[in-house]
């Protein structure tokens, strides 16, 4: 899978790439990044990328000649031409059947906004998706297309030393993951669950879909409308 990022801010975005999980599947070749500065594709000299509103209003927006330029040339070279995502508030909500999504493409172009948007016409005519990562404002997309990167990066066959960490994750089937316990057995009075130190396999993954039933339940409960729940996990709510 190859992914470009595009921003006026490249060096915010290149050094959290190079650590962790990313960094090591990029070295393996499981994923291919490339960050590009949107100023290379201006043409003044002062290298504008943003101008004020038609019509009026406050702060600047984000003129569409650079981004048109600049993703029409990344898909002119070799590799597929991908899809080309906005990063912007005014997106789709970002969840775990969004980044399964998104991770099925060949190839990724994110758009990271500034100022006050993209021109419409780039929503328009350039981008072929919109996602937000919460309902909340942020300074521009460099952030949250990190964020989009290391959530499909983990999900890449090889990504991480073991599939099965993958299985039983927060919202990976619509659930929150169920409580970790690690060494010591008992810290400031505090013990870990007898049903872990058992052995008793079964027992252990009964507790744990228990846990996590209940977990959803009291913080998410939002999230038990579209979980697949079988008749064993019903008899855990009564």
């Amino acid at each position: 899978m190859r992914i470009d990022i595009v921003t006026i801010f490249p060096e915010m975005v290149r050094a959290p790439l190079e650590t962790s999980i990313v960094a090591r599947a990029r070295a393996e070749g499981i994923v291919e990044i490339a960050v590009h500065d949107l100023r290379a594709w201006t043409e003044d000299r002062h290298r504008s990328v943003d101008d004020a509103p038609y019509g009026g209003g406050a702060g600047m927006v984000m003129r569409p000649e650079p981004l048109f330029r600049c993703v029409e040339q990344l898909r002119a070279e070799a590799g597929p031409r991908g899809r080309t995502v906005l990063l912007s508030p005014q997106g789709r909500l970002l969840n775990h059947d969004r980044v399964r999504e998104l991770r099925n493409a060949d190839r990724l172009i994110l758009l990271c906004g500034r100022y006050e948007g993209f021109d419409e016409r780039v929503r328009l005519y350039l981008a072929d998706d919109e996602v937000s990562i919460g309902d909340y404002v942020l300074g521009g997309g460099e952030l949250p297309a990190l964020v989009v990167v290391e959530a499909i990066v983990r999900l890449l066959p090889g990504a991480l030393g073991s599939v099965a960490s993958l299985d039983e994750e927060s919202h990976t089937d619509g659930l929150l993951e169920y409580p970790q316990y690690t060494r010591p057995q008992e810290f400031r009075g505090w013990s870990v669950p007898e049903v872990l130190l058992s052995g008793d396999h079964a027992a252990i993954a009964r507790w744990r879909r228990a846990e996590r039933l209940r977990r959803t339940a009291a913080r998410r409960p939002d999230l038990l409308e579209r979980a697949n729940l079988a008749e064993e996990d019903r008899a855990v709510f009564e």
